[in-house]
């Protein structure tokens, strides 16, 4: 990762990495996250609270996405940045990339949390596997309405993009 970091960014890092210092002060897990646009103002903040919602896809980087969707009120965040006190796991590295974030910036890297006790480095690998090598069963099973939601979808001509 370059330090080349317009002087914004380097920043709000500081703030994110304070804010998940305040979280591990108040009993949270260390990680924190922030999605901001391209002028560097704060869409959105999260804190993993994973424990504190009983919630495994809490994490600091999904919920900086989901308050910042909520800001904008749209559920997209093209051209945004997410700045994060851990590097994503592979989940909120998806997260990031079906939100549309352009760029993604962590202060520590996976060996350095794992170092710390937070070792996720697992989840990349096992996306290279995905999904008939997961250690979990997958399969599928259409009923005869199954396509029906989607036809009555398509009808309406909604887009999701």
């Amino acid at each position: 990762m370059s330090n080349n970091l317009p002087d914004c960014f380097k920043q709000i890092m500081v703030e994110v990495v304070a804010y998940s210092m305040e979280h591990v002060y108040n009993g949270g897990i260390p990680f924190a996250a922030f999605v901001v646009d391209a002028n560097g103002v704060v869409l959105g903040r999260g804190v993993n609270r994973v424990l504190e919602h009983q919630d495994p896809t809490a994490h600091a980087e999904v919920e900086a996405i989901r308050d910042a969707c909520r800001a904008i009120r749209a559920h997209h965040l093209t051209g945004t940045t997410l700045l994060a006190s851990g590097e994503p796991c592979a989940m909120c590295y998806l997260n990031s990339l079906f939100a549309g974030i352009s760029e993604v910036i962590y202060a520590v890297d996976r060996d350095d949390a794992a170092k710390a006790g937070f070792d996720y480095r697992g989840s990349y690998r096992m996306l290279a596997r995905f999904p008939d090598q997961w250690p979990m069963k997958v399969r599928k099973y259409a009923t005869s309405q199954a396509l029906e939601p989607f036809n009555l979808w398509r009808k309406k001509g909604v887009s999701c993009e």
